[in-house]
């Protein structure tokens, strides 16, 4: 019974976690399914680490672990190298002298 507790743990934290960021995400700096993805690959992140350190794990589930990591990771960071794009759009730019 530990383990899922432990299990309904780390849903309510990635959740939690998600919200976070779904809700500090200023609408103009992001669309709202940007965020949403974000946030769900945050939570696939938090959700793909445990499962690949889990004690006793198969060698399927620790590389299917780690892809899963390294794809969510992949899409978090690009997300926010969009915004920062984004963001880079919205400046004014100094005329040349």
């Amino acid at each position: 019974m530990k383990q899922y507790e432990f299990g309904l743990f780390v849903f309510m934290l990635a959740a939690f976690l998600g919200f976070e960021l779904i809700r500090r995400v200023s609408p103009l700096l992001h669309t709202p399914l940007m965020s949403l993805t974000n946030a769900i690959s945050a939570i696939s992140v938090i959700g793909a680490i445990v499962i690949t350190g889990e004690h006793g794990a198969t060698l399927l589930s620790r590389i299917l672990g780690f892809t899963s990591v390294l794809l969510a990771v992949t899409n978090v960071i690009s997300g926010y190298l969009i915004t920062d794009r984004m963001l880079k759009m919205f400046r004014k730019r100094v005329p040349e002298k």
